[in-house]
Parts: structure tokens; sequence; C-alpha cells
């Protein structure tokens, strides 16, 4: 059975988790009908997994770290998103925790993984 070069990296897979979290969290602000804010975060949720799999389809390192880096900044979008419901008591304390210690875990991946490509 074939794969993608992405399908086996960890920090796709934990992309993967916090875009399952976003999800979830985008469905409590629908039921609210806070519609753009839950459009915003499946956004930035979803381009974390696609940057990193767009960048692993390149030949070239360099190429990947500039899509790896796209992905920590939304990454970053993602956490931005969160501390702001936090900030109006539109989510609960236990998503916050959650969140944010699955993103500062994937950006500190992410950023190791870039020291090992070729520049």
């Amino acid at each position: 059975m074939s794969k993608f070069r992405f399908e086996d990296l960890e920090i796709w897979k934990i992309a993967i988790e916090i875009l399952d979290m976003c999800m979830e969290i985008s469905e409590i602000l629908e039921q609210a009908h806070l519609y753009r804010f839950a459009e915003q975060l499946r956004a930035a949720g979803l381009s974390i997994s696609n940057n990193i799999a767009e960048g692993s389809g390149s030949n070239y390192d360099k190429e990947f770290y500039k899509f790896l880096n796209y992905s920590r900044r939304s990454a970053f979008e993602v956490a931005n998103i969160i501390l702001y419901l936090i900030h109006r008591q539109m989510i609960n304390i236990d998503w916050k925790t959650k969140m944010v210690d699955k993103l500062d875990i994937l950006c500190r991946k992410i950023t190791n993984f870039q020291k090992s490509l070729k520049k």
C-alpha cells in the first residue's frame, strides 16, 4: 500500500490531532452562532497539516523548510484564536490547556525538524 511521505511524519500526526480539536471547538462555536470564529479556526487548523503535507512533496529541503514555516505560523494563528476565545469566555479553560500545550509541542517539533533539513 502506498503512502505519502508526510503520513509518517510525527509533526503531521500532531497537526491532525490539533485539526481534530479545532473541528470540535468549531462545532461548539457554531452552536453559539459564532460562525466566523468557527470558520477561521477550521481554516487555520487545516493550514497547519496542509502546509506540512504540501512541503513534504517538494524535492528541495529549502522549499520544505519554507512550508514548515507557514505551518508554524498557522499554529500561532490557532493559538491566537483560542486565547481570544478564552478571553471572551466563549470556550472553557480545559480547551485552552489542551490546545496551547499541543500547539507548543508541535511548534517546537517543527523547529527541530527544520534544523534537520539542508538550507
